[in-house]
């Protein structure tokens, strides 16, 4: 029996989402390695080999990360949500008042031996844990306002004005997972309503704010994003004067790649994307992997939230389901809008795609959401076994 049959079985859980992370890490270094060998990477002074090292060390790292969190028992994420909450509305207010500032959005803070930590990852993990954990909590009366709903309302409206200002793309894809999560808690529909009513008023606030405040506030990049991706046409010719953005190379990117790809490391669109290991990630899988591998990538993620959905169901609607559940939604739609970007489906958000792109908070903070999910995982299949010892 080989080493890595011997680790495959003895792990707990859903099996199927262990091989999808695998799977994901391992689309990530090759489509990485690949994009490291692009222009923009060799003026940086960056190898492909020592940003592969780097990407490599940060999965390993992550899946450390993820060990770990699998290892607990998800009812210790309960007790913890209302402190991760409160030390993440701490991180994204000192983050808005002395964030580091890079490419324009100051979304980081600095912690010692010169790592940064994008904050918002901490809030994500740490809002759906609050929330899964309120409406468990509250579940015999969901239906009060003032009893159930509010203390959800206030925490998800604050954490995303606090997200918006530098990162508005994050603050939405958490507005719509909660209420996701929250229409599959069954919360009435008239207070998911008021949410989204609620939700707009504070938007428009935030961009009165902005008009005043644009150094802080984004709202010029965020015209300008969706002004572009308004008004953009089909690929200018590569003889035309117009100059050409990112999203056009991601296209052509698509084009060149075809049905089959051209190839592993043969990508050009590499070379005039500044993006091409995070934001852009996938144009260069389609354009290197082709359809199939594009459609391969967009299957695991499906496949994930699938696996979830069946977690879910075949578990009593607590806490550790919830919680599943709602990380689940969070990473299944960060993928989404990152590969619909890459497709021009949607303005450019800065989304990087869950474990593929590069990065190293976004990968530990993805890698800390799956060791949740199997942690509960392992609970429900634990459950089932008992079930059928006793029958």
């Amino acid at each position: 029996m080989s080493i890595s049959h011997k680790i495959y079985t003895g792990l707990r859980g859903d099996k199927t989402i262990w091989s999808i992370v695998v799977l994901l890490a391992l689309v990530s270094t090759f489509v990485v390695y690949s994009a490291g060998g692009s222009f923009f990477a060799i003026t940086q002074g960056i190898s492909p080999e020592g940003l592969l090292m780097k990407h490599v060390g940060t999965l390993a790292i992550g899946f450390v990360v993820m060990y770990i969190a699998y290892l607990l028992p998800y009812q210790r994420y309960k007790t913890l949500a209302p402190w991760l909450l409160l030390l993440s509305v701490v991180l994204l207010v000192y983050t808005l008042a002395n964030g580091v500032e890079i490419n324009g959005a100051r979304r980081w803070i600095r912690l010692p031996l010169g790592v940064t930590l994008q904050t918002s990852d901490l809030a994500k993990v740490a809002l759906v844990l609050f929330v899964a954990d309120r409406m468990t909590r509250f579940k015999d009366y969901i239906q009060d306002f003032q009893k159930a709903f509010l203390p959800l309302i206030v925490p998800i409206l604050l954490v995303c004005v606090l997200v918006m200002p530098s990162d508005l793309s994050t603050a939405v894809l958490l507005f719509v997972s909660m209420l996701f999560l929250l229409w599959i808690g069954r919360v009435n529909w008239k207070y998911l309503v008021s949410l989204v009513m609620l939700g707009l008023v504070m938007f428009s606030f935030v961009i009165s704010l902005g008009l005043l405040f644009p150094s802080v506030i984004r709202v010029d990049t965020w015209a300008e994003r969706i002004k572009d991706f308004v008004e953009s046409e089909s690929i200018p010719l590569m003889d035309s004067d117009a100059p050409l953005e990112q999203i056009d190379y991601a296209r052509m990117a698509i084009a060149h790649g075809g049905f089959w790809g051209q190839g592993p490391g043969k990508s050009t669109m590499r070379n005039f994307l500044p993006a091409s290991y995070s934001d852009f990630v996938y144009a260069i899988l389609l354009e290197e992997y082709g359809f199939v591998g594009g459609l391969f990538v967009l299957g695991l993620y499906v496949l994930l939230l699938f696996r979830v959905i069946k977690l879910v169901t075949l578990s009593s609607k607590s806490f550790g389901a919830m919680a599943a559940m709602g990380l689940t939604i969070v990473l299944v739609l960060q993928a989404f809008s990152n590969m619909a970007v890459s497709v021009h489906l949607i303005p450019v958000t800065g989304l990087t795609l869950p474990v593929i792109s590069k990065g190293g908070t976004s990968i530990l903070f993805t890698c800390f959401s799956l060791g949740i999910i199997l942690s509960v995982s392992r609970y429900v299949e634990r459950q089932h076994a008992a079930k059928r010892a006793e029958s």
